[in-house]
């Protein structure tokens, strides 16, 4: 085994090891959700190669939507270099999957025509957040961390793809191969000794491969892990209309109950019902927690939400940003000790009522999400606690539900005086 054997394979086991530790500790996190029923298999597979592959979604912005697919296309074919440099590293081989022939040249050829389309998209995305004021990417809850968390990505992913074409660019000239459009082109304009040009090759190789490990590693604490969560998220997405509202399962048993007190309900059932809505992070489901994962905090959602647009408090983006920070905080020491208490919630201390009750249920957040986040859910379910547990409605709504207990509906009058109208 060689020093370089011994190094690559040294890296690439710490790389896994903290990798693996961050999925176990998110795994935990999933562990104090409440449950998520999952069901119509078939159409959910449609619709991650119709939204997450075919990324129609996104195109909504042509400009913005057209750069950020083919960085996500590009990532799709590299990704295919990425896993033989790896097999390479371990085994101290070169293009070991070159035995696949014309199928294998055709990947590298349009892995370096992307890396070069991917190295102008970030530089514009780059510009844009730099120099160009885009309303969506700020507000109340985009931190100056959050700017520097997306910018420092966008090098990284820069920086990768120079290194990738550098790769490709040295290997044409030593190799005098011309599987590489942009590449070659570049070794013909830009020509060097074969010997130089190997070295070279060398130190792009490992800057590659180094930053794509060290990537890895950073996206389970950036706002970038929707680059693992994105896909999953759309396959299990919402698939009723956007204007259903569910029954919650936690009522419907009550009632069950209250209708025939004789019923038996096992004790794993019952222990479940602890809480009617959301108060905080673990009363929300696995798939609600899994929604604050994937947002790409782009701002399309607050941007087509008319209620942040006409100046309210409320913003889409920031339901889901603070529940991810929420759970950072909470759940850490939840998992210590399962009576932890901070005297602190999401509803209250991260999310206002204002917030709450400014929400029309218009779903236009939902429809503009990229990655099919259902924002409304987080705001049903506070209602839902708020009104359940805590009594507390606006003005409007204490009227309705008066009437509906004392008159069987919305309206003030009585059952006997409902038909009056018809004598008018």
């Amino acid at each position: 085994m060689t020093s370089s054997q011994i190094i690559f394979i040294s890296i690439f086991i710490l790389t896994i090891g903290v990798f693996s530790f961050s999925m176990w500790r998110l795994y935990k996190f999933f562990k104090l959700t409440k449950k998520h029923s999952v069901s119509n298999w078939s159409k959910r597979i449609l619709l991650v190669l119709k939204i997450a592959f075919g990324q129609t979604k996104i195109f909504r912005f042509p400009f913005a939507g057209l750069l950020h697919a083919i960085v996500f296309w590009g990532f799709l074919v590299i990704l295919f270099g990425s896993i033989e440099m790896v097999i390479d590293g371990i085994f101290n081989l070169h293009k070991s999957l070159s035995f696949l022939g014309i199928f294998y040249n055709v990947i590298m050829a349009f892995g370096d025509i992307f890396a070069f389309l991917i190295s102008i998209a970030v530089v514009i995305f780059i510009f844009r957040r730099i120099f160009h004021f885009v309303k969506r990417f700020n507000g109340q809850e985009m931190t100056r961390k959050n700017h520097i968390d997306a910018l420092l990505a966008l090098f990284l992913i820069l920086i990768l793809m120079i290194s990738l074409l550098g790769m490709n660019y040295t290997e044409s000239i030593y190799t005098k191969q011309q599987i590489y459009p942009i590449s070659s082109y570049l070794a013909q304009m830009f020509p060097m000794c074969s010997c130089i040009a190997k070295d070279y090759y060398s130190m792009y190789w490992w800057t590659h491969i180094v930053l794509i490990f060290i990537f890895a590693n950073i996206l389970p604490y950036s706002k970038h892990f929707h680059i693992f969560t994105s896909i999953p998220n759309v396959f299990l997405s919402r698939l009723e209309p956007l204007g259903k509202l569910d029954t919650m399962e936690s009522i419907t048993k009550e009632l069950k109950l209250m209708m025939n007190p004789d019923e038996q309900v096992n004790n794993n059932e019952s222990s479940c019902i602890t809480r009617f809505g959301v108060k905080d992070v673990e009363d929300v489901t696995w798939k609600t927690y899994l929604d604050s994962l994937a947002c790409t905090q782009c701002g399309r959602c607050t941007s087509a939400c008319p209620a942040s647009q006409t100046g309210k408090k409320l913003s889409p983006r920031k339901l889901l940003m603070d529940l991810r920070s929420r759970m950072n905080e909470k759940a850490p020491k939840l998992l210590k000790d399962e009576n932890f208490t901070d005297n602190k919630s999401y509803l209250g201390h991260y999310i206002s009522l204002e917030e709450i009750w400014a929400c029309t249920l218009c779903n236009a957040c939902a429809k503009e999400c990229p990655v099919n986040i259902y924002h409304p859910q987080i705001i049903i379910d506070l209602r839902r606690y708020l009104v359940l547990e805590e009594g507390k409605a606006q003005g409007g709504l204490q009227a309705v539900f008066a009437n509906i207990e004392n008159n069987g509906a919305p309206w003030q009058y009585s059952p006997t005086e409902r038909l009056n109208w018809i004598n008018t």
